[in-house]
C-alpha cells in the first residue's frame, strides 16, 4: 500500500495525467460547444476514430505530421458540417446521426487502413510522422514543476489553452451569445435573427475540428501508429465528461483531469500486478459512477423544488 501511494505522488506520474487526459478534453470540449448549440455531438467517437487515421496517411505520404494534423482537424470539421446537415438539412434525430456515425467511422476507418497498408489491424507498415513535444524555456529545470509541465505533447498545450479560449469564447463573444440562445430557446433566437441551422452548423464543425484533434493526437503523440478502434470509448467517455462538468469549459477541464487521474491510477496500479482486465475497469467505471451520482442529485433537487 505504502508503495503504491509513493507511485501516485511521484511527479511523472501526474504529468503522466496531463497525457492521459489531452484527447478526452479535447473531445469533451468540443460536444461542450455542440450540446450548447443545442444539438449533443454522439459521433464524437467517429471523428476521432476518422481523426486518428487521417492524421496517420497523411503524415505518411507528406512525411510531415503537421500537413497530417491539419488534414485530421479539416476532416473532423468536415464530419460535424455532416453531422449538421443530416440533423438539420434531412431532419435525422441527432442521437440516431451520432450512432450511425460511429459505425461508419469504425467500418471505414478498418477499410482505409486495409487498402494502405494490406493490415486490418494497425498501421505499422506506414512511416507515419509524430506531433512534437515543447520544453518550455526555463522551466525545464525546476524541480517538480518542470517535469509536470514542460516537455509535453505540442497537443496537450493546445488542449489547455483551449480551455479559457472555449470559456471566454462562449462567455464573451457574439457567436458565443448565438450559441448559448440557440441552445436555451431556439424560437427566441429565431425571434432576434438568429438562424439555428447556421449556428448548429458551425458549432458542430467546430466540434469536428476538436474531435479530429483528439484522433490526431492518439495516433500521432500518445503513440505513433494507428490501431482498428483505438479510441476505445474515449469518445463517450468524453461525454460523460462535458455532462460531469456541467456545461462549463472549467468543469469540463475538472471532469476531464478527473478521468485522467483514473486511467492513470489505473495504468500505475498495472505495474503493481494488480489484474489488468479489472484495472482497465476503472476509466469507465468512474464516469458511471459519478454520472449516477450527479443524475441522483439533480431528481433530489427536482424534487425539493417541486
Amino acid at each position: 500500500m505504502i508503495e503504491f501511494f509513493s507511485a501516485i505522488a511521484d511527479p511523472a506520474v501526474f504529468a503522466t495525467v496531463l497525457r492521459v487526459m489531452t484527447p478526452l478534453l479535447l473531445a469533451a470540449l468540443g460536444v461542450l460547444i455542440s450540446d450548447r448549440a443545442g444539438v449533443l455531438n454522439i459521433g464524437m467517437e467517429g471523428i476521432m476514430l476518422s481523426g486518428a487515421l487521417i492524421g496517420v496517411l497523411v503524415s505518411a505520404a507528406t512525411a510531415n505530421p503537421f500537413l497530417g494534423l491539419f488534414a485530421a482537424l479539416i476532416g473532423g470539421g468536415l464530419l460535424g458540417a455532416l453531422m449538421a446537415f443530416f440533423i438539420n438539412g434531412l431532419g435525422t434525430q441527432f442521437i440516431i446521426t451520432g450512432i450511425a456515425l460511429n459505425m461508419a467511422a469504425l467500418a471505414a476507418t478498418t477499410l482505409g487502413l486495409f487498402l494502405a497498408t494490406g493490415d486490418k489491424g494497425m498501421s505499422g507498415a506506414l512511416k507515419s510522422g509524430v506531433l512534437p513535444n515543447i520544453d518550455i524555456p526555463l522551466l525545464g529545470g525546476v524541480p517538480i514543476l518542470g517535469p509536470l509541465l514542460s516537455g509535453h505533447h505540442m497537443l496537450t498545450y493546445l488542449a489547455i489553452l483551449a480551455v479559457p479560449a472555449v470559456a471566454i469564447m462562449l462567455a464573451r463573444t457574439p457567436f458565443g451569445l448565438h450559441i448559448r440562445a440557440v441552445g436555451s430557446d431556439p424560437k427566441a433566437a429565431a425571434a432576434a435573427g438568429i438562424s439555428r441551422n447556421r449556428v448548429q452548423l458551425y458549432a458542430l464543425t467546430l466540434s469536428g475540428v476538436l474531435g479530429g484533434a483528439a484522433g490526431a493526437y492518439l495516433s500521432m503523440g500518445y503513440v505513433s501508429w494507428f490501431a482498428q478502434n483505438m479510441t476505445a470509448g474515449r469518445g463517450f467517455i468524453a461525454l460523460a465528461a462535458e455532462v460531469m462538468g456541467m456545461g462549463t469549459a472549467w468543469g469540463t477541464f475538472a471532469a476531464a483531469a478527473v478521468l485522467g487521474i483514473a486511467e492513470t491510477v489505473a495504468i500505475t496500479m498495472q505495474t503493481k500486478g494488480l489484474p489488468s482486465e479489472l484495472m482497465q475497469m476503472i476509466p469507465y467505471i468512474v464516469p458511471a459512477v459519478m454520472l449516477t451520482v450527479y443524475a441522483a442529485r439533480r431528481q433530489a433537487k427536482a424534487r425539493k423544488i417541486s
